[in-house]
């Protein structure tokens, strides 16, 4: 069975009490950390003074990545199946011939 931890995460000057695995604390830390810093640049980049829109505008750059390497990823896999597929007519006319 896995062990649970009580961690604290803050967020935008906000604390989160989380129970968690174990497992998944390094992530959720990092997770958090990025956050704060993708939120200190667009406080300095931008003059937002709501808290709720910078944490949009943060949900929807991590979101937006997120998308991009899925899309990425699909045009990879479309990729490698084409060349794989012409390997296999390659290697089929030369086993038939």
């Amino acid at each position: 069975m896995s062990e649970k931890l009580k961690i604290k995460l803050s967020i935008a000057n906000r604390v989160y009490p989380l129970t968690i695995e174990a497992n998944q604390e390094e992530g959720l830390r990092k997770a958090a950390k990025n956050i704060e810093t993708l939120i200190k640049q667009f406080e300095q980049s931008y003059s937002v003074r709501d808290k709720q829109d910078v944490l949009a505008m943060c949900a929807l750059q991590f979101a937006s990545q997120e998308e991009q390497k899925s899309i990425d990823k699909e045009n990879v896999n479309e990729h490698v199946e084409e060349k794989l597929n012409a390997l296999n007519d390659l290697l089929h006319s030369y086993l038939v011939s």
